[in-house]
């Protein structure tokens, strides 16, 4: 497989040891060995200035937790300074969602950077001072951004030229054209009194389609109606 260009991901955490995790194995392992895509991990407590690698304080102000310091999250990004076709992006519950869309623009770029917060966050002076992007991949606290960092690389990486065979497919998962995936069905025929609907048996191209393309739009606007009510304001604002 001929690869054009490598798209380059570093990843700053206080935890190197967590990647690749499940990006070892299956669809993104194998792009990774096709060199569709790389990974750097950058240990942030490698930049901190102490005997004792010191990387948070507690926070001005009060309250519980400790912040990571912004100079030794400066330090570990400077060190690491991304190409000019880089997103660069710090995950925190106070960003804004991930979604599919905002993924394509993403694998688009030459490259990701991405910075992994833990405790109770990182000392906001370091986001704006390198621009970093912020985003949440959902309303719910994880222990730190590793994970998150994860399940981004994940949704960029299937993305790339190279990764999946059946590019045409993508088209029609959830969160294409702001609609979720219809339902799928497999052998076998009969199980536990159940079988799949039978216009999807029938051969009749024209009519899955179309059944495909209701079921979507029903399952959306009953399970994630505002999928449909966010792509209507979008279409409104673009007029």
């Amino acid at each position: 497989m001929k690869i054009n260009r490598t798209y380059n991901i570093t990843v700053l955490t206080l935890f190197p040891e967590m990647f690749p995790g499940s990006l070892g194995h299956s669809l993104a392992a194998k792009a990774r060995e096709n060199r569709v895509w790389d990974l750097q991990t950058v240990n942030i407590r490698d930049f901190a200035d102490d005997n004792y690698g010191t990387v948070d304080d507690v926070p001005y102000g009060g309250g519980p937790g400790m912040i990571l310091k912004p100079e030794v999250l400066g330090r570990a990004f400077d060190a690491n300074i991304p190409g000019k076709d880089w997103d660069k992006i710090v995950l925190t519950p106070r960003g804004k969602p991930l979604t599919q869309n905002r993924i394509k623009k993403i694998s688009t770029k030459k490259g990701l950077l991405i910075v992994c917060g833990r405790y109770e966050g990182l000392d906001e002076r370091f986001v704006q001072s390198r621009s970093l992007e912020e985003i949440s991949i959902g309303d719910y606290i994880l222990s730190g951004g590793e994970p998150a960092a994860i399940v981004l690389i994940d949704s960029v990486v299937r993305l790339l030229s190279g990764t999946l065979k059946e590019t045409a497919n993508i088209c029609e998962e959830s969160f294409e054209n702001s609609v979720l995936e219809y339902p799928q069905y497999t052998r076998p025929l009969h199980w536990e009194g159940m079988t799949p609907p039978e216009v999807l048996l029938s051969g009749d191209h024209a009519a899955i389609k179309k059944w495909r393309e209701e079921k979507s739009l029903e399952d959306t606007k009953s399970r994630r109606p505002e999928l449909i009510f966010n792509e209507k304001n979008s279409f409104n604002a673009n007029k």
